[in-house]
């Protein structure tokens, strides 16, 4: 490319720029932290690079980035001298949204300025907040390891395309220049500057440098002004946030470090920072997000942790350091043993690596312990004691998924999981606080699983339970019926579905309701078989059941069967699922199921009892036509 090229945006990116240019962000100074963040990155990106091609520093071994300002021309400028772009990657990274595409970021916007200040850093769209202040930026680049003639000019006014253009740049590295609006003068400004710089990015470990100031006097020592100096100063700490001692960390340090690597604009519900000693020697920053991300379901996303070794930047989402089900987790690791050309393929196979991933693991685990103790602390404040509630809320579901995935902390996981029940519609009862109310002579944890919370609550199969008054725990989360195939019993006590096998009450049922069952089964025997009959196809047997009181009939499954729920939601997914025949259960008391006995509709009436009872549970019945068609004939 030697010519001058005017390029259009990727489809919708001048959308995102109308958003961002009409203030996106509710706090328009977060452009600065965005812009050095993404400076930071590419200083990190080639001394990764390096590792192998120690070339790449040419001339200049130390990384940095520099922020100035030009009163006269209004302009802000951004300089570093990390990897660089070739004019390719210009126009790629530049022109598009890199990540999930334009199209859902779009589709995610709610028109709520807060939450939508979150997707900019999640999207990869941070460079383009600079519009939030600038009405034309100017990118000049070079990629380290390309010559000088190769380097790549890129200008747009935010509008609808950007033009780019090859020139000869001596220096790699990246100086984004913004051409500020009228009403962000106040961005000329070295106090202005600074502060922004100490309040958002202080912890990036290279240095931020600024010209000095100094005073000029006037002419024969009348009045005087500042004026920028020659000389350079560094205007953060430039160490690693997490290698400094605790004490030395104030509580807006680690929040404002959390939202740098996040780009979250929200701080975090807690965090962990400790240096472990031992066989392995690490240090851990870890954080626990407020709220869900977009793509948390996203079990292919890259996700983990920051990886660092002797606070040589390795990696992004270094998922070996932390299991799949804690991928909501943020924050660094800091490896004193790992080689500094560890690879992927190497943290999968590495001993010290399962050693911080085991130690990391328990960590986490740890902090939503102490979260959950605070719900239970008289003493803790209102703030503190519904940390774990907004916790679970967010990522219960996820935390489930270790169930499966983590049986060495299979226990710990158990206590930290919450249900709504038939005693609360909160998500808020533990299987402790379950097995502290149990009634006496109860010898199970009972449960369903359903689509919904309403479903649950209204199934008839908690019919017997509610009349007894034993509470039934309500399980409404898409993977709680994957999760509980891992979790058989808790402290010693089974767990037992409420639609699985025929109920069992034990000690809870008295002998006269098991001799009255019985008799109704058997002096119900003649209908039962012409039940079964007439429902080959679709059930696999038919029997009396005493779960029900006000309905006429319901479906389980055999013990160790599988969930008509799970069945249903394999099939959603697309997935073959064996055919699944449930058990008819029927109350030999209710009216509509004495008016089997003698009917000349007996089949017809067969048919609806199975198709309502399908209904009730959340299923649909196969030939929705002709069930209409046998209600409707019986109404008429």
């Amino acid at each position: 490319m030697t010519q001058k090229q005017t390029l259009s945006f990727q489809a919708e990116v001048a959308q995102l720029l109308h958003l961002v240019t009409h203030s996106l962000y509710s706090n328009k100074e977060i452009f600065l932290r965005e812009l050095i963040s993404n400076a930071s990155d590419a200083c990190d990106k080639l001394r990764f690079e390096a590792l192998n091609q120690a070339a790449l520093y040419e001339d200049a071994p130390n990384l940095e980035v520099r922020v100035s300002f030009d009163k006269e021309a209004r302009t802000l400028t951004i300089a570093d001298n990390g990897i660089g772009l070739s004019a390719q990657e210009a126009i790629d990274n530049l022109g598009t949204i890199a990540k999930s595409g334009t199209r859902e970021f779009m589709g995610r916007l709610s028109g709520d300025q807060k939450a939508d200040a979150q997707l900019i850093g999640q999207f990869g769209v941070g460079f383009y907040s600079g519009f939030i202040v600038a009405d034309k930026i100017s990118v000049e680049s070079r990629r380290a390891g390309l010559p000088p003639e190769q380097g790549v000019r890129w200008t747009s006014g935010g509008a609808g395309d950007f033009e780019v253009e090859e020139v000869t740049r001596p220096q790699r590295g990246t100086r984004v220049t913004l051409h500020l609006r009228e009403d962000a003068g106040e961005y000329l400004n070295t106090w202005k500057l600074k502060s922004v710089i100490s309040k958002y990015s202080d912890h990036i470990s290279l240095p931020i440098l600024m010209r000095k100031e100094e005073w000029k006097e006037g002419e024969d020592n009348k009045g005087g002004e500042m004026v920028l100096a020659d000389e350079w100063e560094t205007v953060n700490q430039a160490s690693a946030l997490w290698s400094r001692a605790k004490k030395d960390i104030s509580l807006e340090q680690y929040q404002e470090f959390y939202k740098q690597i996040s780009h979250d604009t929200e701080p975090p519900l807690t965090w962990s920072h400790n240096r472990v000693e031992g066989s392995t020697e690490y240090t851990q920053l870890l954080y626990i997000p407020s709220h869900a991300p977009f793509d948390l379901w996203n079990r292919d996303k890259a996700a983990g942790v920051k990886l660092y070794v002797k606070r040589v930047f390795i990696m992004d989402d270094a998922e070996a350091l932390l299991p799949v089900y804690l991928r909501f987790v943020k924050g660094v690791i800091d490896s004193a043993d790992l080689p500094l050309n560890v690879s992927r393929e190497l943290l999968q196979e590495s001993r010290d690596v399962r050693a911080i991933r085991e130690g990391s693991t328990k960590r986490v685990l740890a902090m939503l312990e102490d979260l959950a103790k605070l719900e239970k602390d008289d003493a803790a404040s209102g703030e503190d004691k519904g940390k774990y509630a907004m916790f679970y809320s967010e990522f219960g579901p996820v935390l489930k998924e270790g169930l499966g995935e983590d049986f060495g902390n299979h226990e710990r996981l158990a206590k930290l999981l919450r249900f709504a029940s038939t005693a609360s519609d909160a998500t808020s009862v533990s299987l402790a606080d379950y097995k502290a109310r149990m009634k006496e002579g109860q010898d199970a944890i009972y449960y369903i699983t359903a689509d919904s919370l309403l479903a649950a609550k209204n199934s008839p199969q908690l019919e017997v339970f509610r009349k007894k008054g034993i509470e039934v725990l309500l399980m409404t989360d898409r993977v709680d019926e994957w999760a509980l195939n891992y979790l058989q019993d808790f402290d010693g006590t089974p767990m037992q579905s409420v639609a699985r096998g025929a109920v069992d009450l034990g000690k809870l049922q008295d002998e006269s309701e098991k001799k009255a069952a019985e008799e109704a089964a058997e002096a119900f025997k003649p209908v039962l078989e012409k039940l079964k009959q007439a429902l080959k196809d679709k059930a696999e047997d038919v029997r009396v059941t005493t779960r029900l009181v006000d309905s006429p009939a319901c479906l389980v499954v055999q013990d160790a069967g599988m969930s008509m729920q799970l069945a249903r939601m394999l099939k959603q997914a697309g997935q073959k699922v064996p055919q699944v025949k449930p058990v008819l259960e029927v109350n030999a008391d209710h009216a509509l199921v004495k008016k089997l006995e003698g009917s000349d509709r007996f089949d017809d009436l067969a048919h609806i009892l199975f198709d309502q009872a399908l209904l009730a549970e959340g299923g649909l019945p196969e030939d929705p036509a002709a069930y209409v068609r046998r209600v409707n004939s019986l109404l008429a």
